[in-house]
């Protein structure tokens, strides 16, 4: 299989959240805050620990261990690129096993450029340990077939590449987070929680990362031309991240190009299977790039 990576240019939206979009050329008691910006409930630091454990950086940056500890969870994704004045938004809807980091996840796409669906099926997405597998892909894959891509051999390392951005890697980026500031209590679907603002290093969080991300995470510290990442997340009482988003900025010559990826976590503990797919059902031809865009990346 041929699947290549480019920067992106100019008003070329359909490569930085896109190989995706092939389709697109596609609590109860008291509550208070403390001086550092710790929320603190019933007079215990909401999120454990005290001190220096309780800074806002510290809080957000255990994001990831607090999820694995919960196991599971749906999901629900929205990735927005924005350049010369368009926007287009890819969704996604789903589950993810936290401890085993996979998931699946169902991604359908924006209309095309016209605002008129391209009629092209949703794509399941399988999420796995340095790799994505996508089916109804579309660009001349067979509809039987899955694409299988090497994460750690994206230089985002599929933080935007899938259209989704995988549930563990949004919050092993917070393990690098840095100049990060509580904003305070808002409520999402119910539930309360803890708003806190900052930016993510991406070599930071690479090395911090736990072993099944690391690969990936390393990848996108090196293939990002801004290893800053701003943030918005969300936290429960339980330190459990309820929502999270992401601001990544590409290289252009001429605007640059905004991806904004938004996470929603919710049905913590939902029973999740996920099975790879078998050798026989990958696609090993080439996935089709369409014509090269003179404002935009080479084709193949």
């Amino acid at each position: 299989m041929v699947v290549r990576q480019h920067r992106c240019k100019g008003r070329a939206l359909a490569v930085c959240a896109l190989a995706v979009a092939g389709a697109m050329a596609a609590a109860t008691g008291c509550s208070g805050t403390d001086a550092d910006g710790a929320d603190r409930v019933g007079g215990r630091a909401a999120a454990g620990g005290s001190g220096a454990a309780d800074t806002p950086a510290a809080v957000v940056g255990r994001a990831a261990d607090a999820l694995a500890r919960a196991g599971s969870a749906e999901a629900r994704t929205s990735m927005e690129t924005a350049a010369g004045g368009t926007r287009l938004t890819i969704r996604g809807q789903g589950v993810y096993d936290f401890r085993r980091q996979l998931g699946r996840i169902k991604v359908v796409l924006p209309k095309d450029a016209a605002g008129t669906p391209d009629g092209h099926l949703p794509i399941t997405e399988l999420l796995a340990p340095g790799a994505l597998y996508m089916k109804n892909r579309g660009a001349g894959v067979p509809e039987d077939k899955w694409v299988r891509i090497d994460t750690t051999a994206l230089e985002d390392g599929n933080l935007v590449t899938g259209g989704v951005t995988d549930p563990m890697a949004a919050a092993e980026l917070l393990r690098g987070a840095d100049g990060v500031r509580y904003v305070g209590r808002t409520e999402l679907a119910g539930v309360r929680v803890r708003h806190y603002r900052g930016t993510a290093d991406l070599g930071r969080a690479a090395e911090a990362a736990s072993p099944s991300s690391r690969g990936a995470m390393a990848a996108a510290a090196k293939g990002f031309s801004s290893g800053a990442v701003p943030f918005d997340a969300y936290l429960d009482d339980d330190g459990l991240l309820r929502k999270v988003r992401h601001r990544f900025s590409f290289a252009a010559e001429g605007p640059p190009v905004a991806v904004v990826s938004t996470m929603l976590l919710y049905g913590f503990g939902v029973p999740v299977s996920v099975e790879m797919p078998p050798e026989a059902d990958l696609y090993t031809g080439s996935v089709q790039q369409g014509a090269k865009d003179p404002d935009g990346p080479e084709a193949p």
